[in-house]
């Protein structure tokens, strides 16, 4: 959050900082310099030793280092899976999951506090929306867990970022880009925009405004269902933006980017999960550069769901590889910490009622 009329240093790439830094009379190297820090995780000027101690109070007056108020973490049991919960000075909560896989370390990051999508089964829903996140406030999900692990493998590094947390990163779409951007620079984290995925419900304006972005991310649209009458039930935006519009901007954008886009489908017991159903679903995709990527729905009190049943899963898979559409299974991880975003924000929102 923006403290009184100063700037937060990462809301800055080293290029605009630099001109920052030069309108304030700064020297411009300097900003090579702060970059440095803030890669090492410093939250304050104090730690800044090879800047003067001048300089520093001069920096403490225009800018300030953004910061949450607390972070708890939980580690699973189960396997490496760690999910964070940031509470911001504003009491706003949001949550970030660090997952590990064979190809290595993976981030899932929050881009609102709360969200307006209002999706049935998602642990987020009902609980209202506060604010978008700042593009320094989505990065420093990342810092906080690169400091963390650091404090026991020195050699971390995070190699893959997933933009599926709470909220719907194109309803914040200008901070969203920013940090992409942020976190692909080499100062930074110098993540590559191939190992970066972005999911949305649906937006269709800001689909069509990704695709001039030519960042080569990875989209992902959450689906959910093969018909407009349940999709629409399960997620409102489709009454804004029904499968008459989505679909055919999505094979827009894969004409337009060359990028293969994967179609979140949580499988919901007796309600999107028949052989039927999949076989809707690949008339719908027929011939787009795309995968299905398949998942359990999250059981919670709020929607009253079920997961469907191996059987089911099992048929709606072989039901999607007959009709030539190419499918995965996401593993569930981190069950025992409750690690699908939204669940811990809502244990700490009803908490405090």
């Amino acid at each position: 959050m923006k403290m009184d009329n100063r700037e937060d240093l990462r809301l800055f790439s080293r290029s605009e900082l630099e001109i920052r830094l030069s309108d304030s009379g700064i020297e411009k190297y300097r900003a090579g310099q702060i970059i440095k820090w803030l890669s090492r995780h410093a939250d304050s000027f104090s730690q800044m030793t090879d800047l003067s101690k001048p300089l520093r109070e001069k920096l403490e007056q225009d800018f300030y280092i953004s910061a949450p108020k607390s972070v708890e973490r939980f580690c699973s049991k189960l396997d490496s899976t760690r999910k964070y919960l940031f509470t911001f000075e504003s009491g706003d909560c949001v949550e970030s999951v660090l997952l590990e896989y064979n190809h290595g370390f993976s981030v899932c990051l929050s881009t609102q506090a709360g969200c307006k999508m209002g999706c049935r089964f998602c642990a987020s829903s009902g609980l209202g929306f506060s604010r978008d996140l700042t593009s320094a406030e989505i990065l420093l999900q990342m810092e906080y867990i690169t400091r963390d692990m650091l404090e026991t493998d020195p050699d971390f590094r995070i190699g893959h970022l997933v933009l599926m947390g709470i909220g719907e990163p194109l309803d914040n779409y200008d901070n969203v880009i920013r940090f992409l951007k942020l976190a692909n620079s080499p100062d930074l984290f110098n993540i590559g925009y191939r190992n970066m995925s972005l999911s949305t419900c649906g937006l269709v304006p800001q689909i069509r405004r990704l695709a001039e972005e030519e960042l080569p991310i990875t989209l992902s649209v959450s689906l959910h269902a093969p018909n407009d009458k349940l999709r629409s039930s399960l997620m409102p935006v489709n009454k804004t933006y029904p499968l008459s519009k989505l679909i055919p901007e999505c094979r827009e954008y894969i004409k337009k980017t060359g990028r293969r886009i994967s179609f979140e489908y949580a499988l919901i017991g007796g309600v999107n999960d028949t052989p039927e159903c999949a076989r809707e679903l690949a008339q719908l995709l027929k011939g787009m550069l795309c995968h299905v990527n398949l998942i359990n729905v999250n059981e919670t009190k709020s929607n009253n769901f079920s997961k469907s049943s191996k059987e089911a899963r099992l048929l709606f898979t072989n039901e999607l590889t007959k009709c030539k559409i190419n499918v995965t299974s996401r593993r569930t991880l981190g069950a025992d910490i409750d690690a699908a975003c939204g669940q811990l924000r809502r244990k700490k929102l009803e908490g405090a009622e």
